[in-house]
């Protein structure tokens, strides 16, 4: 009989930009964070396991929903463990199950190929699974939720999209997931087909520089929407923005190889620029 890995057992394996920027976390609300941040990690890799049938995502994902519904954990699900914890953070901080349920519909889109026709089209996706991330997140971090929630949803928005521009190859390889807006594509004559053939011109570098600008906005937006009350409360997230934005920088100087290159820092990178946002 195999034993549940502990939420802190899953946020170490996963090695994430997220799970790093949680070691700047006082110790005392370190546990929460930890067993939301599970999670999620166990939401997003049930949706994007390639050797689990269809079906059993599905019933999967719809079991974890319901557990918000319930208020109960379900045992076939394995997990409990996990499953008690997430619960209690919802209860201990008031947290609408929305914003848990979001995140979970997030992951269930994600089980079709996705197309999205215009850049609201695809704000829709983001704030599920980014934005309401940072919305459960507020009170953990112990920032005000009301106070600092449009700080969050734009900041959300702007970490998804960077995720994304760095992962289109990777996505394309997962089931042709494609989570840019059409629409846009159309603006710079660059087709559906020019992407999953991973044509690398000069269309699609104007096309992912308009992106980058749209990701740019909505950094400097939620800098200016971050409360002054609330910035040392918020030392996690502001490295999170600063981690990505770096990598945003750097695939626009790279003219954005992503078609045969992954974009990451090195831990050592993401320490100084830790230390560099704790002191700012």
């Amino acid at each position: 009989m195999s034993i549940d890995p502990t939420s802190a057992e899953i946020t170490k394996r996963a090695k994430s930009n997220l799970a790093f920027a949680l070691r700047c976390v006082p110790s005392e609300r370190r546990q929460h964070l930890v067993s939301f941040y599970a999670f999620c990690r166990v939401i997003d890799d049930l949706a994007d396991d390639l050797d689990l049938p269809i079906e059993e995502k599905k019933t999967g994902l719809a079991g974890w929903k319901a557990i918000f519904e319930t208020g109960s954990p379900d045992p076939t699900l394995g997990l409990e463990g996990l499953q008690g914890e997430v619960l209690k953070v919802r209860e201990t901080y008031e947290i609408p199950s929305e914003y848990f349920t979001n995140i979970i519909e997030g992951c269930q889109m994600d089980l079709h190929p996705q197309r999205f026709g215009t850049w609201s089209d695809l704000q829709e996706y983001t704030y599920r699974v980014a934005s309401s991330v940072g919305l459960v997140s507020l009170p953990l971090f112990g920032a005000d939720p009301q106070r600092s929630h449009d700080y969050a949803v734009a900041l959300g928005h702007a970490l998804q999209l960077t995720n994304i521009l760095r992962d289109i190859s990777e996505d394309l390889s997962n089931g042709a997931r494609i989570y840019l807006p059409l629409h846009d594509l159309g603006r710079f004559t660059y087709t559906e087909r020019d992407l999953i053939g991973r044509v690398h011109d000069g269309r699609f570098i104007h096309f992912m520089n308009h992106q980058a600008d749209r990701c740019e906005e909505l950094y400097q937006k939620a800098s200016e929407l971050l409360p002054p009350e609330d910035h040392k409360a918020l030392l996690a997230p502001r490295v999170m923005h600063r981690i990505y934005h770096t990598l945003l920088q750097r695939m626009r100087a790279d003219q954005f190889r992503v078609f045969d290159r992954r974009y990451r820092l090195s831990k050592l990178h993401k320490f100084r620029l830790l230390v560099k946002e704790r002191f700012s």
